[in-house]
């Protein structure tokens, strides 16, 4: 099936500031006491966004900055993306800064996706001197943030999340990106109930420029990463790669825990190569059907993102779930972490 990769035009609203600027530090810290506490900014550093070092410019953390209309705050711990609000309507906004010569390349997978429901927007680019600024919606937090309060998820509330997710995936898969870097962190939640998620931080995504998704280079945080990224010297499909990392993130909404995890990245790795990992009883058949089809060793055996929208388990009614949680308690390296310890090496 051909596939339209033609870039769609973007109804985004674009300004630039004479200057950038910290004046009238006092209006400014009025106006911060009325923002509302910022959402959790994660708990594992291998799951948060990527530090684009290369890309990124910006005000140093709780350095207060006027950017058009906006109030730019500090930087949510670990992150390069800043808190900020609109003067007028007092409107909380996530902002991104990049550098001038760098921000075309980081933005262009948004410009090239047709708006979805479930992949956050650029809602206003304001272009500054040196830097460019990039503003999205708030969020309510992260997936990852979520599991490891709820410790696991009903399946019946995973149903409503995942298929939320996997169609995000589809829309990018369709539209020739990449994401690469898929893991649960990357979803966040858009609404207090915590009912409607996107897709978010597509920055480091990559673009086909037709039907051949074969990529070379190794990327992602080690949890995610499939078994043909760390076996093979050559290129692998980097769908078939995304749909790995999704059946991560669905095997961890379910249980919990990752199904591949140890303390020693290479001890990691050797188990991630064999593919082999273990599904609780208390799973859902067709729960259960759906993990293994997203985590086959081989890429050719894996479901594709249209095929995961179809699968049965996402077409339940709540009466067909085995929900039935027995007071089991897994080892501390188990669980979804507080938080890892994280070397530059361990990430591909």
């Amino acid at each position: 099936m051909s596939m339209n990769l033609s870039a769609p035009a973007l109804p985004l609203r674009l300004k630039r500031v004479d200057c950038e600027d910290s004046h009238n530090t006092h209006a400014l810290k009025c106006k911060r006491r009325r923002l509302s506490q910022p959402p959790s900014p994660g708990l594992a550093p291998c799951l948060r966004p990527q530090n684009h070092s290369t890309g990124h410019t910006g005000p140093e953390k709780r350095c207060l900055s006027s950017i058009g209309p906006y109030i730019l705050l500090e930087a949510a711990e670990g992150t390069q993306t800043y808190r900020a609000v609109h003067r007028i309507t007092e409107q909380e906004h996530s902002c991104k800064v990049f550098s001038m010569r760098k921000y075309h390349e980081l933005i262009a997978p948004y410009t090239r996706l047709l708006p979805h429901d479930n992949i956050c927007k650029i809602s206003e680019i304001i272009m500054g001197e040196q830097n460019v600024y990039i503003f999205f919606e708030c969020n309510y937090g992260d997936m990852h943030s979520y599991v490891r309060t709820c410790k696991r998820l009903q399946e019946d509330e995973a149903v409503r999340l995942f298929r939320q997710m996997a169609s995000a995936v589809m829309h990018c898969h369709e539209n020739g990106v990449v994401l690469r870097d898929l893991k649960l962190r990357k979803f966040v939640f858009t609404d207090a109930q915590r009912t409607k998620l996107v897709l978010q931080n597509l920055e480091d995504s990559c673009l086909l420029n037709g039907d051949d998704d074969s990529l070379t280079d190794k990327h992602g945080c080690p949890a995610y990463v499939g078994p043909e990224i760390l076996n093979s010297r050559h290129s692998y499909s980097g769908k078939a790669a995304d749909i790995w990392s999704l059946g991560v993130v669905l095997y961890t909404m379910l249980v919990g825990r990752y199904p591949f995890q140890d303390v020693e990245p290479a001890a990691l790795f050797s188990k991630i190569r064999r593919g082999a990992f273990t599904i609780p009883e208390t799973l859902s058949p067709r729960a259960k059907s759906l993990v293994c089809c997203m985590l086959r060793k081989s890429p050719m055996e894996r479901l594709e993102a249209a095929d995961i929208l179809l699968h049965p388990w996402l077409h339940c009614s709540t009466n067909a779930f085995v929900s039935q949680y027995p007071n089991s308690r897994h080892s501390t390296d188990q669980v979804v972490p507080d938080f890892e310890k994280r070397d530059e090496g361990e990430c591909y």
